[in-house]
């Protein structure tokens, strides 16, 4: 038929196929066609006030948490909706594990890709409902809150939602004092923070939903769920085989990725860390006599901070024809201050990089940070905090201590993984890390070990050997820079 239009109609013709494409573009959920164990979850609102959706990876359980939370924070109800529907405006929140992950993740879902303003819109949010964007000081390209358009069962605009975005990292004070009916928890959440969740929803008779990949193992909160349930908590599993876009090939690529004793957990949302030793390989199969490193190996370092507990820092290289990682140097000591343990640093001949964990952004005094603090000693901290390399569907990694295990292990498994025997430390803690009854590591004499995991887990910044050019403590001082030269 096209072929008998003249030029004007073709271009109306394209005209209309654009807009039909934007409206398509700006409003997802109007498209949404759930999986079963989406519309389970969806619909479990309605007797239900929490619901936790336990799912392997690259299931859809964000995407499924975002457009759930839409269907709130909108009014817009799919036909087939059997859940909880509002029928006024709500406040809400969105949480991840950090800042960052919550952006990149939570955030992108929403709304559309953070860096690219023009494609705000594009997540399950859509366009015209999006009233106004508060962004979130100190943090490229992060948002704070938004302001939605609640609608009514005829589709006509009766007030304006809420919804804050939150991240574990900020504590659980950060998760007082506000009155919710809905939160929506995309990590694995710790047992302080979703009981302080479970406490802003109890007046307004709110709703508490979770996705995650139960990848902290028997948790309290995992626990409850799949072992003691209560009235009004509801539970669902989804793997791979109710994932229908996932098909084989990319199963088999991705399964290829994952350890043997972590595939039940990433394929079925089943968790299966246990008590045990982190890493199951004897320390004799690690240890290697002390050796002269090569001028031409990457190099970095990684710190734990500590006060009551030790700081520790651990010093790796890379070997640049295998990728066998070497823990050469540790350090570890307690109740000592910034600038004590800055000179230990400095003493060594050579400064890497230094990937440090986001709470060295904390002030504990109202002055300069952690990391700061180090900076202006001459420390070579890395610009921003420890996050794990991202993966594809990533623009910046997490902060989950899952991805550095599991990275550590498999190195470990391939003899890409050594430590010099003078680390008598690290062997010592090495010896003690394990998973508690619970599921989770146990947080004592592991510091050396999480020091470990920040320099392994941030290979991508290593660099070749560097050596200080000295300068008088007071010279220094002044200008809270050292000159490094290779």
């Amino acid at each position: 038929m096209s072929k008998n239009l003249n030029k004007v109609d073709k271009e109306k013709l394209l005209v209309l196929v654009q807009e039909r494409e934007e409206r398509r573009k700006y409003n997802l959920i109007a498209q949404w066609q759930p999986y079963g164990w989406q519309e389970i979850l969806s619909n479990s609102t309605s007797e239900n006030n929490q619901c936790l959706a336990m799912a392997g990876n690259r299931v859809g359980k964000t995407f499924t948490g975002a457009r759930i939370t839409t269907c709130h924070l909108t009014g817009k109800y799919p036909d087939w909706w059997k859940g909880k529907r509002f029928v006024r405006p709500i406040r809400a929140w969105a949480a991840g594990a950090s800042t960052v992950t919550t952006r990149d993740i939570l955030q992108k879902e929403l709304l559309g890709d953070p860096v690219n303003i023009d494609e705000r819109g594009s997540g399950a949010i859509p366009r015209d409902c999006i009233v106004d964007v508060v962004r979130k000081p100190q943090i490229p390209n992060a948002i704070e809150s938004i302001i939605v358009k609640f609608h009514n069962q005829k589709g006509q605009v009766c007030g304006h939602s809420t919804l804050q975005f939150k991240s574990y990292e900020m504590g659980e004070e950060k998760f007082m004092g506000s009155s919710l009916d809905w939160v929506w928890l995309d990590e694995q959440p710790a047992q302080n923070i979703y009981t302080q969740c479970l406490t802003r929803t109890l007046d307004k008779k709110g709703f508490v939903m979770m996705t995650f990949t139960p990848e902290s193992g028997m948790t309290p909160v995992i626990n409850q769920f799949m072992n003691d349930r209560k009235k009004g908590q509801f539970l669902v599993q989804a793997g791979w085989d109710e994932a229908p876009h996932l098909d084989e090939e990319a199963k088999d690529q991705i399964l290829a990725q994952y350890l043997p004793n972590e595939r039940e957990m990433r394929t079925k949302g089943q968790p299966v860390f246990g008590r045990g030793m982190v890493f199951p390989y004897s320390i004799e199969k690690l240890v290697v006599e002390d050796f002269q490193i090569p001028s031409n190996w990457l190099r970095i370092c990684g710190i734990d901070f500590g006060f009551d507990h030790p700081t520790a820092i651990v010093w790796g290289a890379i070997n640049p024809e295998n990728g066998c990682f070497y823990v050469y140097d540790e350090y570890r000591e307690s109740r000592k201050t910034a600038v004590e343990h800055a000179i230990a640093i400095r003493e060594r001949k050579h400064q890497p990089p230094i990937a440090w964990p986001h709470d060295g952004n904390r002030s504990f005094d109202g002055g300069d940070s952690m990391a700061q603090q180090y900076r202006q000693e001459g420390c070579n901290f890395l610009m921003e905090h420890f996050t794990n390399p991202p993966d594809i569907s990533q623009t910046k990694g997490d902060i989950k201590i899952s991805a550095g295990i599991t990275a550590i292990t498999r190195a470990m498994q391939k003899g890409l993984f050594k430590v010099f025997k003078s680390c008598h430390f690290w062997q010592q803690e090495y010896g003690m890390y394990h998973f508690g009854d619970n599921g989770k590591i146990v947080d004592k004499e592991d510091d050396l070990m999480s020091a470990t995991r920040y320099a392994f887990q941030s290979q991508r910044f290593a660099e070749p050997l560097k050596t200080k050019k000295h300068k008088r403590p007071w010279e220094a001082k002044e200008t809270n820079n050292y000159n490094w030269v290779t």
